[in-house]
């Protein structure tokens, strides 16, 4: 079996010799770029496992990319980012991203992530990948959610993992510690942040009164239940 693949794009070349020296070192295969333009190139002809991206790019909008990746790819997105601001990680974990990494970084601390998101249950290759729940069906492998009628709404890579924590344990409490234990991200305030815009945007997706939702019923003070009958194929 091939080692996961680990993009790297950042436009500093001592960080990708520094990223990409961490990563093949824990036994990954990489590929890093300097540009985004060669970067997306390069998705068209293989999905990677896990892309680092830096914000600060020449030629494109670092989030605006990011966005992109978490509806189009299927691979993890971490951000590893000199914009230290909280209001910045948070806005990269709205926007789809998976992680946050500020400069300067530790690379033990980068390969730790990686093997994070490469334990989160939307990496396991041999899970399901259709859902039905409810009138509605999932198709993770295309990041498509269809209702009763054949209408199509998109979700990001961040929001179908959250999606399928959901789906696999039905009608449970999900705390807070369980959803940052399952997806690897790092806990804080910004993590919870980032979760309450992920279930925000798929109850509203789900097509949910948020003020009384009916599938995914937040316990205050606990943490959230899915309460649809779900099948997988």
């Amino acid at each position: 079996m091939s080692q996961p693949l680990i993009t790297i794009l950042d436009d500093e070349p001592e960080i990708r010799r520094i990223l990409t020296d961490a990563l093949e070192e824990a036994g990954f295969r990489t590929q890093s770029f300097s540009r985004a333009r060669e970067f997306e190139a390069a998705l068209n002809r293989v999905t990677p496992d896990v892309c680092l991206v830096d914000l600060s790019l020449p030629d494109t909008d670092g989030l605006a990319l990011v966005h992109r990746l978490a509806l189009e790819q299927g691979a993890a997105v971490i951000i590893i980012s000199g914009r230290a601001q909280v209001q910045d990680r948070v806005t990269g974990l709205e926007l789809g991203a998976d992680d946050y990494i500020t400069k300067p970084f530790d690379p033990v601390e980068v390969v730790a992530r990686v093997r994070a998101r490469l334990r989160s249950p939307r990496s396991q290759s041999t899970l399901s990948e259709i859902a039905e729940f409810n009138g509605w069906t999932a198709y993770f492998n295309r990041y498509i959610l269809e209702d009763q009628g054949g209408t199509q709404t998109p979700f990001s890579h961040a929001e179908g993992e959250v999606l399928r924590l959901f789906l696999e344990s039905p009608k449970r409490l999900i705390s807070r510690s369980q959803m940052q234990e399952s997806l690897g991200g790092a806990a804080g305030d910004s993590f919870d942040r980032a979760m309450d815009v992920r279930i925000s945007r798929l109850r509203t997706k789900l097509g949910e009164d948020p003020k009384n939702p009916r599938l995914i019923k937040t316990i205050y003070g606990a943490g959230y239940i899915f309460l649809g009958d779900v099948k997988w194929r």
